[in-house]
C-alpha cells in the first residue's frame, strides 16, 4: 500500500496520564490522533493500539505481538510509539525476525504528552515520521531529533538522552 505510514501503539511515557489525586502515571488513551491533528498532520497513517504498556512491563510474547503486526502489515513503512526504557530491547528483536522490505522506526518520549509543552513528544513523533518517509528499509530508533540503527544505541541513563554506542 503506497505512502500510508503504519502506527503501532505500544504505549510508553508517550501516552501517560498524570492523576492528580495520587499523584501516580497510568494509562487511558493514546494522544497520537490529538497529536496528528494538532501538528496538521497530511500524511496517510494507518493507527493501531496493539497495547499500553510500562516497556518495563513489556514480555517477550508482547515483543511477540509488535512482530506478528509487523509482518502483518501491508504497509512498507511503520513508526511504533514505546517506551524509552526497552525500546533498544525491541528494536533488536524486530531486527532478529528479519522482515524484510519494511522500514520501521521505534520513538517515545521522556515525558509524557499531556504534560503539555515540557514534553519531547510531539517532536520526537515529527522526527520519528520525517525518519520513517526516507530512511532506507531496516530497523531504526528515532529519539532527540536523531535517528539509530537498532544495533548502535543505546539510552544514557545519566543525561536521559539517547546516543550511538561508538
Amino acid at each position: 500500500m503506497g505512502k500510508t505510514i503504519q502506527i503501532f501503539i505500544t504505549g510508553g511515557t508517550f501516552d501517560k496520564e498524570y492523576d492528580y489525586i495520587n499523584g501516580k502515571l497510568y494509562f487511558k488513551d493514546t494522544h497520537l490522533s490529538e497529536m496528528l491533528s494538532r501538528g496538521r498532520n497530511t500524511l496517510s497513517v494507518d493507527i493501531k493500539t496493539l497495547m499500553m504498556l510500562d516497556s518495563l512491563e513489556m514480555t517477550e510474547e508482547d515483543r511477540q505481538i509488535i512482530i506478528h503486526n509487523c509482518k502483518k502489515s501491508t504497509h512498507k513503512r511503520i513508526l511504533i510509539t514505546h517506551g524509552t526504557d526497552t525500546m533498544v530491547d525491541t528494536a533488536s528483536a524486530i531486527a532478529a525476525a528479519n522482515i524484510e522490505n519494511k522500514t520501521i522506526v521505534i520513538m517515545g518520549a521522556m515525558i509524557p504528552y499531556a504534560f503539555g509543552s515540557s514534553s519531547d513528544g510531539f517532536f520526537n513523533l515529527g522526527a520519528a515520521l520525517a525518519f520513517c518517509q526516507t530512511l532506507d528499509k531496516g530497523v531504526y530508533v528515532a529519539m532527540n531529533g536523531r535517528y539509530f540503527y537498532w544495533d548502535n544505541v543505546r539510552k544514557n541513563r545519566q543525561s536521559g538522552y539517547f546516543e550511538s554506542l561508538e
